[in-house]
């Protein structure tokens, strides 16, 4: 385990979104994880009752502590709350050259909003520093400055955000409707070339699916972090994610909609009824 990756992101409590997911994902990949908390949650798997912002400069606290220090590989960004903590982030990763993925979170999925700012700030602080950005549909029409009813393609709004000043795009369709599932990968090359993958790949149907987009931006990091290009730690990652929702299928972890089965091992917390024992 000798990579090293960062998650700037918020706590979940109950452990399947967020810092937690990004902690769990990256041991599983063989990778040792940091961590930067800007919020803290108090939620279970039927959603998320509060929220506690925390204050700009002990995220850069946080954030200058582990950079002096570890030698981290690659970075991975969720939570950010509000514009201060934004503006935080960006200046001190704009003065390092480690790939950084961005999941630009908006909402959870139970509709708390989680970033207080408008997009204009990712677009012009966050993405010209970031490898890549990983947006759900819904926030790939937000940060392309389009309404949530947009019939714009996939496809699409990920050229759009590479106009936007984002290096590469992986647009995610796991929140659309439908038995097959498409992710779109953008990748900007030389001379204003662009580079499209798509990946399809069935529905998993479970109800814990809590986490997934944390999971797969940490993934993609962890594959970065081990030495991987781009487009290839982006295939891995999607691949890891669809294994943690099959093993997720019969995996208590709460009542409502929970979180992954990230390891791949004989560790199962599967319950009659989906009743808890305690």
């Amino acid at each position: 385990m000798n990579s090293i990756c960062l998650s700037i992101a918020g706590s979940d409590s109950s452990g399947g979104a967020g810092i937690q997911a990004d902690l769990k994902t990256f041991a599983s990949l063989g990778c040792y994880g940091a961590t930067v908390i800007t919020a803290l949650t108090a939620q279970n798997t039927k959603g998320i009752r509060s929220v506690q912002e925390l204050k700009p400069d002990f995220v850069k606290q946080q954030l200058e502590a582990v950079l002096e220090d570890l030698p981290v590989s690659a970075i991975k960004i969720g939570m950010l709350c509000n514009a201060e903590i934004v503006q935080t982030v960006a200046e001190v990763l704009s003065q390092t050259s480690i790939p950084i993925i961005l999941d630009p979170i908006r909402f959870s999925t139970s509709g708390i909003p989680l970033f207080k700012s408008d997009q204009k700030l990712l677009s012009d602080r966050l993405l010209p520093l970031c490898i890549l950005i990983t947006p759900n549909m819904k926030e790939a029409f937000w940060l392309a400055n389009l309404p949530e009813n947009s019939t714009r393609s996939i496809d699409t709004v990920g050229e759009m955000l590479l106009q936007e000043g984002a290096h590469a795009v992986l647009v995610t369709g796991g929140d659309l409707s439908g038995k097959t599932k498409t992710d779109c990968l953008k990748i900007k090359k030389a001379n204003n070339q662009i580079h499209t993958r798509v990946f399809k790949h069935h529905a998993v149907d479970s109800q814990n699916t809590h986490g997934t987009g944390c999971t797969l931006s940490s993934a993609i990091a962890a594959y970065l972090a081990k030495g991987n290009g781009l487009e290839q730690s982006v295939e891995k990652a999607i691949s890891y994610v669809q294994a943690c929702l099959k093993r997720s299928v019969h995996f208590y972890t709460g009542k409502g909609n929970g979180g992954l089965n990230h390891f791949p091992s004989d560790i199962s917390h599967k319950m009659e009824n989906n009743e808890s024992t305690h």
